[in-house]
């Protein structure tokens, strides 16, 4: 592989607690290795003399007696064993049959069953060889850590599933036999349960991978730990693809870690590696259909819609069973024993463990509403996509079907979370009245898999409150849904208390005043300081030189400000660019973009009722070119028909235009810091013929530029896919003669339109890229809407290398075009060379860019 070494990827600093893991990293494998050793030399001893009894057995009997022989090392290994029952010695005994077997069967390649190993001390050695920097071996353990504790968790679950009418017989006569027999039945249905597992889980799991695993091991893998150090070891075992997946999956879950967005972004520059290699290893179902019938829902396709809402419900409850699952197979730690003067007896004992179990299995609803570097889980979780299906069936059905059997499903569903919700129970009442009030439409029932859940859960709920009132148990109601009725009188008032706490947190969005931290200054009052007061005077300077105050622009006007916007750092600009602009740059669109470009080569990524073309300076710039340029760029690229058919003045001018409305922008948000160009983007939008009847959704749905909004919680991330580089965004009109395409700015419930503008020539809207500013665009309904957009960004990191490259292209035409023809042809290499040798960081960058861009347009 010619590919060149990375010095700048290193494995994620750690934070605090990591760190502490790190330091202590070989007392914890020394610790782990002190703490299973004596199980392992017992175990081995077992099967040693479990081994001698087969052999023994086995050379006084036929090959065809091989169970029998089996079935008496196993009674001599019992009888001898003084400290293991009968049970311990079953558990090997599928080790020396799966012995036998391979013994009876050598020449047909049967493979011998591997009891899956403790995961922890798996991934203890795969750090230990990461250290020693024996990159294929940690590679190996370190992958083999994270299979093993996912095939873990299966071979739990298959148990539990195994395992479920283990003791029926027992548990059965409960309900007949009477005096003081029924809790010797109860133990008897416990103990075959628990016999069953341990049997079952024998089979599979290693006697030392049934252990439990510490805190820091659960944390690690809880943060995805194992990829940080994956990302690295494949990077140095040169497998860029591995890589780029490893980096991506930590960073998921670790979107604030800034070490790891930088080697993301070293990755996306590299030789071989595609977007496609940056996917999520530990994507989780639920989530991805939940994003997939969000945007579904925003372009109107409701039959999509309700079918990927329909199918989150059911991957919801699917997770949240998998995890109680795991709450009843997986190690629990005992109730703390309170000493010698503990007064607690069995039975309090027994009641703080099933407590325990009965709250880890709630604990459920919040991890699994909680998406992966996130803090917070998301209220009403499963309720609220109950609401969405709902609306989605409606749209879809009562539509195109008339049939709304479905939509009275999911809100009598819905209903047993809030059955007294106003709303919920006036689309009842229009259902019925809407059916003509048939006794077929009032005897829909909820869907049985919620009836279950929601009983289940208030069982569960009635006993943990009971355990808070009377055992001193404490207990956090993961649920907003919770009736009042299920919680002890003497709880009620705080109950109550936190829950209104809540609901009020809800109801504002938790947002009580919008606040933009872009660092621009549009519109706002400056506290008075030393930095301040130095940036105010060297900006009244600017002031004093410039003919247009806050634009230091002759003819451009401030059109609409932030008071007009109704919002935080918004501004409309009126004469940026002349008519005889615009017609060039019009012309220019309708020559040379090309549809698709810069949307991964989608004609229609937002709608399919309109196609996008794009056009970027750089493309321009290749496309424009004439003969000489041709040979000094080196490469092979479309050519349009007839030469010259793009005046090099106008990829200039559009070049150009990125300038003209970053120096107006730089000046009217007054940023104190440098502003540089992070993209620019010609694009073109055009309403498809015959597909504009009874259009409803948008041109581009609402979103903010430099995170993901949500506008169910009107939370903002700053995580990829975002481009959160970006700090301010631009758009520059060329054309009015269409039909819709405005764009609108709306509350974060985007929802709530707060301000619309209406395109023309030379209209600038600028405004700072945050969660302040969520904005969409109307429909294209007829014609065609060209616009320029542009992003800038502070950081020197993120600027638009395309620029740079172009600006070295017409830097290399310029000065072939001073030559003789026949110097041109003897100087030609060393021209190209030089140029190669300048720019071939720039066209590392320049790849990286139309990778990253490349992924959707944000205006």
């Amino acid at each position: 592989m010619n590919q060149e070494p990375m010095p700048g990827v290193k494995e994620g600093r750690p934070n605090e607690r990591t760190a502490s893991f790190y330091h202590s990293f070989k007392e914890i494998s020394l610790k782990r290795e002190r703490e299973i050793q004596p199980s392992r030399d017992r175990i081995f001893a077992l099967s040693v003399r479990f081994q001698q009894a087969v052999d023994f057995e086995m050379t006084h009997s036929s090959s065809s007696s091989s169970a029998a022989a089996v079935g008496s090392a196993f009674w001599t290994m019992a009888l001898r064993s003084e400290h293991f029952t009968v049970y311990v010695a079953l558990c090997f005994l599928l080790v020396a049959l799966s012995t036998l077997t391979v013994r009876a069967s050598a020449g047909s390649g049967s493979k011998v069953l591997s009891l899956l190993q403790p995961y922890d001390f798996l991934y203890y050695s795969g750090v230990r060889a990461y250290y020693g920097e024996e990159w294929t071996k940690a590679a190996e353990l370190l992958e083999k850590s994270i299979q093993t504790k996912e095939a873990l968790q299966r071979a739990r679950r298959q148990c539990h599933d195994d395992c479920v009418s283990s003791g029926t017989e027992a548990f059965n006569k409960l309900d007949s036999e009477k005096g003081s027999m029924w809790d010797l039945w109860a133990l008897d249905w416990i103990q075959q349960k628990a016999e069953c597992l341990r049997f079952c889980i024998g089979r599979s799991v290693s006697p030392t991978g049934q252990l439990p695993v510490s805190s820091d091991i659960e944390y690690e893998f809880n943060t995805r730990n194992p990829y940080n150090f994956l990302q690295v070891t494949y990077y140095k075992l040169e497998k860029l693809k591995k890589a780029a997946s490893a980096a991506h999956t930590y960073f998921v879950a670790n979107p604030s870690h800034l070490e790891m967005r930088n080697n993301i972004e070293k990755y996306r520059r590299m030789e071989g590696v595609a977007e496609d290699d940056f996917h999520d290893r530990e994507a989780e179902k639920h989530w991805v259909l939940y994003d997939a019938a969000m945007q579904h829902e925003a372009s109107s396709d409701w039959l999509q819609a309700a079918e990927k809402w329909r199918a989150c419900v059911n991957e919801t409850l699917w997770r949240t069973d998998e995890c109680r699952v795991q709450c009843e197979v997986s190690p629990q730690p005992l109730p703390e024993d309170r000493g010698v003067d503990g007064v607690d007896g069995a039975f309090e004992k027994a009641a703080a463990l099933s407590l325990s179990l009965l709250s880890c299995r709630q604990s459920c609803v919040t991890q699994v509403a909680t998406r992966p570097g996130r803090i917070s889980a998301q209220e009403d979780f499963l309720p609220t996509q109950l609401e969405h299906l709902h609306i989605a069936q409606f749209k879809c059905e009562a539509l195109l079907t008339g049939d709304v059997s479905g939509a009275l499903q999911t809100l009598r569903s819905f209903l047993l979370f809030y059955p007294s919700d106003k709303d919920s129970l006036d689309n009842l009442q229009f259902y019925y009245e809407t059916l003509g009030g048939d006794a077929e439409s009032r005897g829909i029932q909820p869907a049985r898999e919620i009836a279950r859940y929601i009983n289940q859960s208030l069982q569960e709920k009635s006993l943990l409150y009971f355990g808070v009132e009377n055992l001193n148990f404490t207990f956090t109601d993961p649920d907003l849904w919770t009736p009042e009725d299920v919680v002890p009188e003497s709880l009620r008032e705080n109950w109550r208390a936190e829950k209104q706490l809540i609901n009020e947190k809800i109801k504002e969005g938790d947002q009580p005043e919008e606040v933009d931290d872009s660092g621009f200054y549009a519109g706002k009052k400056i506290v008075p300081s030393f930095h301040n007061l130095v940036f105010l005077l060297s900006h009244l300077l600017l002031l004093l030189v410039s003919t247009g105050g806050l634009v230091p622009q002759v003819g451009v006007t401030i059109a609409m400000d932030d008071d007009a916007l109704n919002g935080t750092n918004r501004v409309v600009l009126d004469g940026v660019m002349t008519e005889k602009e615009c017609d060039k740059i019009l012309q220019l669109a309708t020559v040379a973009a090309s549809l698709g470009d810069g949307y991964r080569g989608r004609r229609s990524p937002h709608t399919p009722h309109e196609t996008f073309e794009g056009l970027t300076v750089l493309r321009a710039v290749k496309v424009g070119g004439n003969q000489r340029m041709r040979a000094a760029i080196g490469e092979v690229f479309v050519w349009l028909s007839q030469e010259g058919l793009v005046d090099q003045s106008d990829t200039r001018l559009l070049h150009e235009l990125g300038e003209r409305v970053r120096t107006l922008l730089h000046s009217y948000f007054r940023s104190p810091s440098g502003l540089f160009i992070s993209f620019t983007h010609l694009v073109c939008r055009s309403a498809a013929t015959g597909e504009q009847e009874g259009r409803m959704d948008l041109s581009h749905p609402v979103h903010v530029d430099n995170c993901l909004l949500e506008p169910e919680t009107r939370q903002c991330w700053r995580e990829p896919p975002a481009f959160i580089h970006r700090d301010l965004s631009a758009i520059l009109y060329l054309n009015d003669n269409f039909d819709g395409g405005e764009l609108f700015f709306t509350k974060r419930d985007a929802k709530t339109v707060t301000a619309r503008v209406k395109p023309s020539c030379g209209r600038l809207v600028g405004f700072s890229s945050g969660p302040v500013n969520p904005h969409g665009v109307t429909a294209v309904t007829r014609g065609r809407r060209c616009a320029l957009a542009l992003w800038f960004t502070k950081e020197k990191l993120y600027r638009d290398m395309e620029r740079e490259e172009a600006e070295a292209l017409w830097a290399a035409d310029g000065q072939s075009a001073l030559k003789k023809d026949e110097e041109e042809e003897e100087k030609e290499g060393s021209a190209t060379a030089g140029r190669n040798a300048r720019s071939h960081a720039l066209k590392e960058r320049s790849r990286e860019r139309n990778t990253v861009t490349g992924r959707k347009d944000e205006l």
